[in-house]
């Protein structure tokens, strides 16, 4: 039995299967997505993607992800002159234009920012902008007041 030779240039890529896995959910939303599915896009064996991620609920972490990476927030930066109110107000419209284009991946985003990098960034600059303009930090359940 001969045994094909590894390609020189890897056929999958995080990348590639997160948006595969992005227009997927897009399309048909997070139900059609499997990695049987997924693979079977993507024009490999469904273990193959293994080697980039354990479990589906990874690959829709990742989806998320990306999807949080596309709310605008230069709004936040500190060379921006808006108030915290205008700038406050611009991001929620740009965190809807987002939604509004990919709203079938909504409810992974509504279980919080876990540790999506993205999602950390955009937490990160709202609520820093916020406590920059004199919001307290929020409190640890617990902590003294």
């Amino acid at each position: 039995m001969c045994r094909m030779a590894r390609p020189r240039k890897p056929l999958l890529s995080t990348d590639r299967i997160v948006a595969a896995a992005s227009a997927l959910v897009d399309a048909e939303g997070l139900a059609a997505v499997s990695t049987r599915r997924l693979a079977a896009e993507l024009g490999v064996s469904g273990p193959s993607l293994y080697n980039h991620f354990r479990t589906k609920d990874e690959i829709l972490e990742a989806v998320a992800d990306a999807t949080s990476a596309q709310v605008d927030l230069s709004m936040f930066e500190a060379d921006d002159d808006r108030d915290w109110r205008t700038a406050l107000h611009d991001w929620a419209l740009a965190y809807r234009s987002v939604l509004t284009r990919h709203p079938h991946i909504v409810p992974v985003l509504a279980q919080g920012p876990g540790r999506r990098p993205a999602g950390l960034r955009l937490a990160d600059a709202v609520f820093g902008s916020m406590v920059a303009a004199g919001w307290p930090p929020p409190r640890r359940p617990g902590s003294a007041r």
